[in-house]
């Protein structure tokens, strides 16, 4: 059981956040644990949903935000995160279930794709502090400066939601997937 209320639907959260809890049942088609319990904070809700809303603008492809998302959530040892990201990663990116599992590792069958789940892992374990070695890995890896905005971004918002899931031990509404 959540450590921190969860709204039970969306009639039961703040005014301000019913709209933004729409949108999101819209667009899932369900509202999860994760959405609802930060509704509890309109402006948090609204903060996160801008940001992930942003980065779908952005320049990496989703099967690349996914993996982050696995490896991170990984790191970070985030069932909750695990368990979403693991059924976005298969349904709406098209990621076999040996990449997801790879993924989780900061592993991948692509080289390239390989770079930056190490990068992405360092810059969560070593808060930033990346060496010149892992930079210029990234960079020869074909990255560019924007795309690795872009990936340290994504690591950024994952940890954020991997925090608040960890500190709430919010109930996973996925398939269940333990980190290893």
């Amino acid at each position: 059981m959540s450590r921190l209320t969860i709204p039970e639907s969306i009639a039961d959260a703040p005014e301000a956040s019913k709209p933004l809890l729409e949108a999101v049942q819209a667009k899932l088609g369900m509202e999860p644990n994760l959405f609802r319990l930060v509704s509890i904070n309109p402006a948090a809700l609204k903060g996160y949903l801008a940001l992930s809303n942003a980065l779908t603008e952005g320049v990496l492809s989703v099967q690349l935000q996914e993996a982050i998302a696995l490896a991170i959530a990984e790191a970070n040892r985030c069932t909750y995160c695990l368990s979403a990201h693991s059924v976005i990663a298969a349904k709406q990116a098209n990621v076999t279930e040996n990449e997801i599992k790879s993924n989780r590792n900061g592993l991948s069958g692509d080289a390239k794709t390989q770079v930056a789940l190490q990068f992405a892992v360092a810059v969560a374990e070593l808060k930033g502090r990346v060496n010149d070695q892992l930079l210029t890995a990234v960079k020869q890896a074909g990255y560019s400066d924007a795309e690795i905005i872009e990936i340290i971004l994504h690591v950024a918002l994952n940890t954020w939601t991997n925090s608040v899931n960890n500190a709430a031990d919010t109930d996973v509404d996925f398939p269940l997937v333990i980190p290893f």
